[in-house]
């Protein structure tokens, strides 16, 4: 977490962040500090002024240290304050060359492009001469990264800011929110001995369990998961007395088990048990079973995402309307090798296979059954011609074949799946 000169850092950064900017975009323009009633006294003729003129709990994290005490009155953990941190950023400068307006443009379109404060930006400011009063400052180490957002104003609530706050005419000016900032206390909480004997179904130390760290393709790291991919699961501490493959609800054993590899082929899961979507995996530790009876004390790792894609097998067209110019309206059932169940979405993808101003068009599923490899489509307003084909399941895209027979004209091309709409 990060101590008391967080807030300071924050507007450190932004200050840095906007300066390096401004000063390319509207030339000799400067990035102050400054309270907003003593802008011209203090500040270059053109410029940003940012101001924090607001801070307020943060909803999200704002409730993350409770509880604090235990009930002998010892600290259970650091207290922790979670704030969001508003600026008001005013630009000035020559009205006639519409200076203000330019830097408005330049601050706007750094802070959408850049909204995150990133580890490498606050060591870099830390590290400036200009910046010494906050060198202890570890913002840096907080576990939760600081994002900037335009704060939406009405015209009445920003004339209140000027009018009220700060008592000085209005400059144009926008507002922005920032956070989340963790403040965390400098008590030390003090802990007990850990328990010296775990029952069996006691959760193991984090030490002791497997970790996975990635799961991806045989074929390549980069390579899409199909149903009939082999997983290599990578990690620390994957082999156990008896390892298994938890994925889909379903445990299973895998093929090739190493301390830090596992081979695994998802051609081993149940026919009906994978999804096509996000799965998550786990490794699995159980020892071996015992002669006395004693509970069984499972051992899971972390759960690792994967992406499963499913493949299609087969396109129909069903109840096609219209003829020579008309677009068509028509059924489209496509089949894939993975079970889709009706909480997922489905989408249909086609593109036309033109070079000349091809069309394209989204349809989602009709609702379907529980547990089917077929989907109906419902399409209308759709040109006559040829498509390549894709489906998606919860954002998972199935494949396209690409041509690769260099004497063919379509060489290096997508083939297929194509279907037809005459």
């Amino acid at each position: 977490m990060s101590n008391y000169l967080a807030i300071a850092t924050v507007t450190a950064v932004l200050q840095r962040t906007l300066q390096a900017i401004v000063q390319v975009d509207v030339d000799g323009a400067r990035v102050t500090t400054l309270r907003p009633d003593t802008v011209g006294s203090g500040t270059p003729e053109a410029g940003v002024n940012l101001y924090l003129y607001h801070v307020m709990p943060n909803p999200a994290w704002r409730n993350t240290d409770l509880r604090t005490r235990f009930s002998e009155g010892q600290f259970a953990k650091r207290p922790q304050a979670a704030l969001d941190l508003y600026y008001i950023l005013s630009c000035y400068g020559n009205e006639i060359e519409l200076e203000p307006q330019r830097l408005l443009g330049s601050v706007v379109r750094t802070l959408h492009a850049r909204p995150v404060i990133t580890q490498e930006t606050i060591r870099d400011t830390l590290s400036n001469s200009a910046f010494t009063f906050l060198a202890d400052s570890n913002l840096a180490e907080q576990v939760e990264t600081v994002k900037f957002m335009p704060v939406s104003m009405s015209a009445e609530e920003l004339s209140n800011i000027w009018s009220v706050f700060f008592q000085t005419p209005h400059t144009l000016s926008i507002a922005y929110q920032a956070g989340v900032v963790l403040i965390e206390s400098d008590d030390i909480p003090q802990r007990a001995l850990p328990v010296r004997d775990r029952s069996k179904f006691a959760a193991m130390p984090f030490g002791f369990a497997p970790v996975v760290e990635r799961v991806v393709s045989q074929v390549g790291t980069l390579e899409p998961i199909v149903a009939d991919s082999t997983l290599i699961v990578r990690g620390t501490r994957l082999r156990g007395e008896i390892t298994k493959i938890r994925l889909a609800g379903v445990e299973v054993t895998p093929q090739e088990v190493n301390d830090t590899y596992i081979t695994f082929p998802l051609t081993a899961m149940p026919a009906q048990s994978l999804r096509a979507g996000v799965q998550g995996l786990q490794v699995v530790h159980f020892p071996r079973p015992s002669t006395q009876g004693n509970p069984i004390r499972v051992i899971d790792s972390n759960i690792a995402a994967l992406v499963v894609r499913p493949t299609i097998t087969n396109i129909r067209i069903s109840d096609l309307e219209g003829q020579g110019n008309e677009l068509r309206l028509a059924k489209v059932i496509v089949q894939v090798d993975l079970t889709i169940t009706r909480t997922q979405r489905v989408v249909l993808l086609l593109n036309e296979r033109s070079t000349n101003h091809p069309s394209a068009y989204t349809f989602e599923s009709a609702p379907h059954p529980n547990q089917t490899k077929s989907i109906t489509f419902a399409i209308y307003e759709v040109k006559a011609a040829e498509y390549l084909v894709r489906v998606q399941v919860d954002g998972a895209e199935s494949l396209l074949t690409v041509d690769m027979d260099s004497e063919s004209p379509t060489f290096e091309q997508y083939i297929s799946p194509v279907v037809v709409i005459a």
